[in-house]
């Protein structure tokens, strides 16, 4: 064990991966030092950040707090906390079952890990992040919690409602990261559409991203996790007329049909859903759309699954995920529908509707070959570059690679590259400059 040593541990989401970094800066400001995501963890003390969205994730989180919970039965860990979202909702039933964690902090509370540590003399928190991405590349969170209380989602019971941050803060955050080197900004926040609607009822997601790209510095700005209904529509004239923000939007639409998207509480239609994707490419040409969806929610029908393929092959979303419903405690969902689709044919239908984005998926590169692209370079891996257009966002999109024999790349650079060949996913692309 390495005395005042703290190693974190992060699941879930981009969202978390903040608080970490958040909690990183103030333990490093007092004195400890701070590993994250270590393969071979050796600090006295452990800090794991919680997930509690979906069934896999609570399982992958609780199995985390156990393997560490018995390093500290074997003498290898001094102290050990738990923070994040499923603290945040099970506090409870985690202090009940689980003696070896010294103590729970949820969502919201974690900061005062530090004071519990440091009972006298804690320097406080200054703004400033200790990144645990590249140095080229941050994520910036705008809000917290979300309004909009879809059936099937625990994210409001377990963060509340959406509380935005001031903007003038989050300009400032973006100025000190841009002195530290960060050029690409990966935007999040559970809904960023609603984005100052706390503050006085207008949505000032459009305004905000516009001053963000008026930030000396600033290359890449990329748009996570918006909403259908009630769309800021001038946030496209901004994505259109601004250089430096991605022509990118991940925006989770989970359904077509109606009777389905009217059980999820989406407040969308399947005819509002068709034409919000052609306005959206409309206003703006050659934009890249992510976006994630769902089968086997409760009723869901094999004519409304077949309506959901039907989008599918008609939206050909450039990216886009599935997943499986589960049914998650206190959701609207689980307290009112009976959760009726078997999970054989849950599984069936997954499997069809991503072989179907994979078809399309495969397509859409293929018509990419000959294209003259601008890529970031991220890392070296193998005999390859690893690059990324402004059409894909870290972890979760298609990548595209560069041979190493070429020319010696630089990761955090820019470059202009030549897509010479496709695979299902990835590109493959040659320098030009």
């Amino acid at each position: 064990m390495i005395k005042n040593r703290v190693d974190i541990i992060t699941m879930g989401c981009s969202k978390n991966l903040v608080d970490s970094e958040i909690l990183m800066s103030m333990f490093e400001s007092n004195g400890f030092s701070c590993r994250h995501d270590s393969k071979n963890p050796q600090g006295e003390i452990a800090v794991i950040n919680t997930c509690g969205f979906i069934g896999d994730a609570k399982e992958e989180s609780i199995n985390t707090i156990l393997e560490f919970a018995e390093r500290k039965r074997n003498g290898k860990l001094k102290k050990l906390f738990v923070m994040g979202c499923l603290s945040q909702r099970y506090l409870k039933d985690l202090q009940m079952e689980l003696p070896e964690v010294d103590k729970f902090y949820g969502k919201f509370d974690y900061r005062q890990l530090v004071s519990d540590l440091k009972p006298s003399s804690v320097v406080p928190y200054c703004g400033k992040r200790h990144l645990t991405t590249p140095h080229h590349y941050a994520y910036i969170k705008i809000s917290e919690g979300c309004n909009r209380h879809c059936a099937y989602c625990a994210i409001p019971i377990i963060t509340g409602n959406h509380v935005s941050r001031p903007q003038e803060e989050i300009l400032q955050e973006v100025r000190m990261l841009v002195a530290d080197g960060v050029k690409e900004f990966q935007v999040i926040a559970q809904e960023l559409t609603y984005y100052g609607m706390d503050i006085d009822g207008k949505q000032h997601i459009a305004a905000l991203i516009s001053e963000m790209a008026d930030i000396p510095g600033v290359k890449w700005i990329r748009l996570h996790y918006a909403y259908p209904t009630n769309f800021p529509w001038e946030l496209l004239w901004v994505m259109r007329e601004k250089p430096n923000v991605c022509k990118y939007l991940d925006i989770a639409l989970q359904h077509v049909s109606d009777p389905v998207l009217k059980a999820m509480k989406r407040h969308f239609t399947k005819e509002e859903t068709y034409e919000f994707i052609r306005r959206i490419r409309e206003e703006v040409p050659g934009i890249c759309l992510r976006t994630t969806l769902m089968v086997g929610f409760p009723g869901e029908t094999e004519e409304d699954f077949n309506e959901l393929m039907e989008f599918t092959r008609w939206a050909r979303f450039e990216r886009m995920g599935a997943f499986a419903y589960s049914e998650e405690d206190g959701t609207f969902s689980a307290e009112h529908y009976q959760d009726d689709v078997p999970g054989s044919v849950k599984q069936k239908r997954l499997d069809k509707l991503m072989a179907l984005q994979q078809d399309i998926s495969a397509e859409l590169q293929e018509k990419a070959i000959g294209s003259i692209q601008t890529v970031v370079c991220d890392r070296k891996e193998g005999d390859y570059y690893i690059c990324r257009s402004e059409y894909s966002s870290p972890e979760v999109d298609p990548e595209i690679l560069v041979p190493c024999h070429e020319k010696r790349l630089r990761a955090g650079a820019f470059y202009t590259v030549k897509i010479v060949d496709s695979e299902e996913f990835d590109l493959y692309a040659t320098t030009i400059i």
